[in-house]
């Protein structure tokens, strides 16, 4: 393998390391920025030039991307923390929608996995084997038994892709200024919630 240079005097030692370190430093960039950042910015935290970064990651998308897998573990536990010990559906669906958007909002490189947007212009949807994935991580996360509540497995594929579908709204089209935060939980209680409580049981 060819000697690398830069990486502030601590070169990697293999691929497979300089994949982690570059991931791991796109992911502290965006969370002290609060936005997404530049593969020339990571390359300059790391002390190399955008090519090295390039060689592992062809475009900037795909480094954002990475960054985002690479930060579901941690959102699912603060989710878990969040929806904690309730068990009523509605009510779990509806703190894990705002807790979720609201996430969004603060760590940006989530959207590459949930929002229109990024959706777009990385060719894929809200049906994509990777969200549904990660979706049903999710509700895995709840205090729900929704067995009880007549969601087998396919039930809870359709849950997914619905809840999904209704993020993307907020995503396309963002909550109202003038609505407060418990308006929106109120909001997504009433619609959503309903939606999910109409399953038969």
């Amino acid at each position: 393998m060819a000697r690398r240079r830069g990486w502030d005097g601590h070169p990697p030692s293999s691929d497979e390391e300089a994949v982690e370190r570059i991931v791991t430093t796109a992911v502290r960039l965006i969370s002290e920025t609060g936005s997404d950042v530049s593969v020339a910015d990571v390359a300059a935290s790391l002390g190399v030039i955008r090519q090295t970064v390039y060689r592992y990651f062809p475009t900037a998308e795909a480094l954002m991307h990475a960054a985002a897998i690479a930060s579901v573990d941690g959102f699912l536990d603060r989710l878990t923390d969040a929806v904690h010990g309730i068990s009523d559906p509605a009510e779990a669906m509806a703190e894990g929608v705002l807790f979720s958007l609201e996430e969004v909002a603060r760590t940006p490189h989530l959207g590459i996995l949930l929002s229109e947007p990024y959706v777009a212009a990385n060719s894929g949807n809200l049906a994509s084997d990777e969200a549904q994935a990660i979706g049903l991580r999710m509700l895995k996360r709840f205090d729900v038994d929704w067995d009880k509540y007549g969601y087998d497995e396919p039930a809870q594929h359709e849950l997914v892709e619905f809840t999904l579908r209704t993020m993307m709204s907020f995503f396309v089209a963002a909550n109202e200024p003038g609505r407060s935060r418990e308006e929106l939980r109120r909001f997504l209680k009433r619609w959503l919630g309903g939606a999910i409580l109409a399953q038969p049981h």
